[in-house]
């Protein structure tokens, strides 16, 4: 066993494989999924059971370990600076579909309608096409006559939404204040509000969602626009939910005691992809929604 002051050296562990199964059967169910196989579904739902069972168990060896006492200070920079590369990959994730909604809206769809380079082309390209956003391409694919659909409103449920993860970003840096001024209550109320506001989140963009398939014919086959727009604000809404049960799970952790104001990098890891999850809702909302 080692103590605080020896380098940790990591014992043998077969969750890391089990996770790589899990991940590649998941994978291989989405593929044959998106493929037409009715064997897809029941793929994917081995995979994801799979990866979440390797998740419960090894972080909760994780714990334990570290309520143990057997991290030392190697161990708490390694920690640290893993979830930094892992923001890092998750901000480098966003930017690509980001990039393809700018290249889309700015490059692509201009040339198109007959403007800039290609202008002249318009004819051999798309004789009949209209360079207006928000567009899904042909009409067979749905949204209004020429191609083209109603956008997504900023000002409803967007709008709410932004104040929710707003307010969410204070809370838990109220919890943190709490935990670093070694006040429990202030901790464990501000998890509770920020766990809330998160789960409320995915709430109203369900109802958003209900509104685009049900109403507007938006889905994510509909051409550039419906599949720009889910894949943006789906993969958010992911984050969230799984944001969410990060802190969920270090509420519970707080309502049992754990973390000090000198050891709770826990916490920490968890408001830090929080914040992450706000600042790319901004981008989304500026450049999905309103512009």
């Amino acid at each position: 066993m080692a103590t605080k002051t020896s380098y940790y050296l990591p014992h043998h562990a077969h969750w890391p494989i089990m996770g790589s199964i899990g991940l590649f059967t998941l994978l291989a169910g989405f593929s044959n999924l998106m493929n037409g196989h009715g064997s897809g579904s029941t793929f994917m739902i081995i995979g994801a059971l799979i990866v979440v069972a390797m998740m419960f168990f090894w972080f909760g060896e994780v714990v334990k370990e570290s309520i143990a006492g057997v991290y030392s200070h190697q161990v708490d920079v390694s920690f640290r600076m893993g979830m930094i590369w892992f923001i890092m990959s998750e901000v480098f994730f966003f930017a690509a579909f980001f990039g393809a909604l700018f290249y889309a809206r700015q490059y692509s769809i201009p040339w198109l309608g007959g403007e800039g380079a290609l202008g002249e082309s318009q004819e051999l390209l798309w004789k009949s096409f209209e360079a207006i956003w928000p567009t899904n391409g042909p009409d067979t694919l749905g949204g209004k006559e020429g191609g083209h659909f109603e956008p997504m409103a900023a000002w409803g449920i967007p709008a709410i939404n932004t104040l929710i993860l707003l307010s969410s970003g204070g809370t838990v840096t109220w919890a943190h204040w709490g935990l670093l001024a070694n006040n429990r209550g202030q901790l464990i109320k501000g998890l509770i509000a920020t766990v809330a506001l998160g789960f409320l989140f995915v709430v109203l963009q369900g109802f958003e969602y209900h509104e685009a398939y049900s109403e507007m014919g938006l889905t994510l086959g509909t051409g550039i626009y419906g599949s720009t727009f889910f894949m943006l604000t789906g993969f958010h809404g992911l984050h969230v939910t799984i944001g969410a049960i990060m802190l969920t799970v270090v509420l519970l952790r707080s309502a049992k005691g754990h973390f000090s104001p000198e050891n709770h990098f826990a916490f920490e890891a968890a408001a830090w992809y929080w914040h992450f999850v706000d600042v790319v809702w901004l981008g989304l909302f500026i450049f999905v929604y309103w512009l």
